[in-house]
């Protein structure tokens, strides 16, 4: 990786840009909530299908199998928009929910008027690719690929178990068609594309390719497979406080001196700034370093800065102006403090 060009910020509509960004790993939406947090959010959460159809189409055709997508929302926000999520190929996986504590409402509750218990959650819904193989027929889910491969060498099928060197679980997981299905480690599915070629039918080699030339191999498998690097004692319960005080970002040129702004801009304090620990949180849980990460509605870009932080490639965007100029700024300061850490750690050893 480049170490001098670990970001990319589009100030203006992702939508022009997705298709220039290069393939993402990890895709981090913080976009419309359905409140009318910022000009352009819907008013209601109704309004959000039309919102996010065409940054899904966009995820969804530029995505790598192995892409993972963590969707910051409301409740209701995320459940309108699952629908068009899994209509578009995302997979749901699990649900996170960020529990800002009583002290994010403090001092701020009229209890006679508000008639229900106060709001301080959000949710991050995390969603992986569907695994499908596209053939020169059609595009299939991989566990129907994987035995209609082997079908096609002319072997039994139990001889897949003697393949990969297990007593049942080819047969018994990676050949089936239903919920108990389990993709094969790496390693074997080198074992069993290696046994398919040399004991199949000639006729049918290669077998278990994805470009009909060559079969794949241990490392295309993996690569397949969306990252996880687990973090012990690690929930999907995040109690974490909302951003205030040092770390809400609102750049050196408001910290120094009052700075100038139109009156239909918003605030230079971003309204829902996601706290930076979360955020590495997410980056370091299902990408590698090097490895590109997208965050197309950026804000003050908190994810776009644990991203660098952590050695991986930020592709961010954001149209507010006033959000952009301080996202840059803001990543601009990240990357020269990694800079001179890197110089400091040279000078000393």
């Amino acid at each position: 990786m480049d170490k001098d060009v670990t970001w990319t910020l589009h100030q203006g509509n992702v939508l022009d840009v997705y298709s220039l960004w290069p393939t993402p790993r990890l895709i981090i939406s913080d976009g419309a909530y359905g409140v009318g947090g910022f000009p352009g959010d819907p008013r209601t959460p109704a309004e959000l299908v039309e919102w996010y159809e065409p940054h899904v189409k966009a995820w969804s055709e530029n995505a790598h199998p192995s892409t993972t997508l963590w969707f910051w929302n409301t409740e209701v926000g995320w459940a309108t928009i699952h629908p068009l999520l899994v209509a578009n190929g995302w997979k749901y996986e699990f649900t996170n929910t960020w529990n800002k504590g009583v002290g994010h409402i403090a001092g701020n509750v009229n209890g006679k008027t508000i008639r229900r218990f106060p709001v301080v959650t959000e949710v991050c819904v995390v969603y992986t690719r569907e695994p499908r193989i596209k053939t020169q027929e059609s595009e299939i889910h991989v566990k129907k690929w994987l035995l209609s491969e082997w079908k096609r060498t002319g072997l039994p099928t139990k001889k897949a178990n003697e393949a990969c060197g297990v007593k049942d679980a080819a047969t018994r997981k990676y050949f089936d068609q239903g919920w108990l299905w389990y993709s094969p480690p790496a390693h074997v599915m080198e074992m069993l594309v290696a046994f398919a070629n040399e004991h199949g039918k000639p006729e049918g080699r290669p077998y278990y390719s994805l470009d009909g030339k060559t079969s794949v191999t241990a490392e295309q498998w993996e690569n397949m497979r969306p990252i996880w690097n687990h973090e012990h004692g690690v929930t999907n319960v995040w109690d974490e406080p909302g951003v205030r005080g040092a770390e809400r970002y609102k750049g050196s040129m408001s910290r120094s001196a009052p700075r100038v702004y139109k009156p239909t801009q918003l605030s230079s304090s971003h309204l829902n700034q996601k706290p930076l620990k979360l955020m590495r949180r997410i980056v370091s849980s299902c990408t590698n370093i090097g490895d590109v990460v997208w965050e197309p509605f950026g804000g003050t870009c908190t994810g776009a800065v644990a991203t660098i932080e952590l050695g991986r490639v930020a592709y961010a965007a954001e149209m507010n102006e006033d959000f952009a100029a301080l996202s840059i700024e803001r990543l601009t300061e990240t990357q020269e403090h990694l800079a001179n850490f890197e110089i400091g750690e040279a000078t000393n050893s």
